[in-house]
């Protein structure tokens, strides 16, 4: 064991059990009703996880809303994660990700703004808000928040990633968990996302086994994956034609830009076609600044081939756009990748929406 290991037992160790005991003290005295919940009279969705970063949250956001929004009036609430706004603000045509965050303005506008969506830090008051500013909604969605209960759920769908399961994690420092494994027993429904395509039957019973669920009907487990759809333009107004992937051959190059809470999917998907792949990795919910944005410039001049692309993610995509630095004569051959949320029938006996469905009637 090298003095590295050591250090971050004797040190990290310590601070996550202090860590958990505290998150379990929480839990406690909203379990014991000492700590108040509130009820709504529309119907609430939570979407979080019990982790933190990188489980894909918001394409299961974007799923959820794309599936029951022509059933229902759906809004979206949102804390609007590294936002540079206080209290609540309500997403608009004019607003930024400096505005109302990644997730929201990401969100927001892939419904072309048919989605009433809103952020706030206090959820309740958030919730409160926008169903004044639109009384017609009749389910709300609440994203990152299985961790604030002071909104009670009508469904819970908590996510676990297949690379990186709650039940093989540990307590933040040392882990990357918010709170104890147990607190899945408050969800509804757990998904395990981001699942390989060589998933086996016995991979399935092994991941449905450690997460040691309740029976159903209290509790349905899920299995997804993610999909990749074809690439699109983060400034369309400056592309005459969008490349595939699986035109570009080994003489041609791309630059990999990803700043998400896990890039080893995204990394690893674009490394499965041909071109050459150079990678610049930033950290989660990463606000480019003029240096990296000339970095990012030099790295693309350098490369070498026919096709030169640069492709980010589809929340990268966000902050680029909308970056002052970002060099005009790059703004023609920059792409994202979108992604979506595909459930895999093998590991799912019933359907997904329906489900949530049922447990909203």
């Amino acid at each position: 064991m090298d003095a590295r290991t050591v250090i971050s037992k004797c040190v990290l160790m310590p601070a996550s059990w202090a860590y958990g005991m505290g998150t379990y003290v929480r839990n406690k005295l909203f379990d014991f009703h000492i700590l108040k919940q509130h009820s709504f009279d529309v119907p609430v969705i939570v979407v979080g996880n019990l982790s933190v970063g990188g489980t894909g949250k918001t394409p299961m956001v974007e799923y959820i809303i794309e599936h029951l929004r022509h059933t229902y009036h759906v809004g979206m609430v949102s804390r609007g994660y590294k936002r540079h706004t206080k209290g609540f603000v309500m997403a608009s045509s004019k607003s930024t990700p400096r505005d109302i965050g990644d997730e929201a303005y990401q969100v927001f506008n892939k419904f072309d703004g048919d989605v009433p969506v809103a952020v706030c830090e206090d959820r309740v008051k958030g919730i409160q808000k926008l169903l004044s500013i639109d009384p017609d909604i009749n389910l709300i969605i609440l994203d990152d928040a299985f961790q604030h209960r002071y909104v009670k759920p009508t469904v819970a769908v908590v996510i676990t990633e297949h690379a990186r399961p709650v039940f093989e994690d540990r307590m933040l420092p040392y882990g990357h968990l918010r709170e104890s494994v147990h607190g899945l027993n408050r969800a509804q429904i757990v998904v395990v996302s981001k699942c390989p395509d060589s998933m086996k039957q016995i991979d399935y019973r092994i991941y449905s086994k450690n997460l040691n669920l309740y029976p159903s009907p209290t509790q349905e487990l899920f299995f997804s994956r993610l999909n990749y759809m074809p690439l699109k333009p983060v400034f369309p107004k400056a592309v005459q034609q969008t490349p595939f992937l699986d035109w570009l051959s080994d003489t041609d190059s791309i630059l990999a830009i990803a700043g998400i809470g896990n890039p080893r999917p995204f990394i690893r998907y674009l490394k499965g076609f041909r071109p050459k792949v150079k990678v610049n990795i930033y950290p989660d919910h990463h606000k480019f600044t003029r240096r990296d944005v000339e970095h990012i410039k030099k790295r693309y001049e350098s490369m070498r081939g026919g096709n030169r692309i640069i492709v980010t993610t589809e929340k990268d995509a966000v902050r680029l756009a909308n970056n002052p630095y970002y060099p005009h004569e790059l703004k023609a051959v920059t792409f994202y990748l979108p992604i979506e949320v595909d459930f895999i029938p093998e590991g799912n006996p019933a359907s997904f929406i329906e489900e949530i469905k049922k447990r909203l009637r």
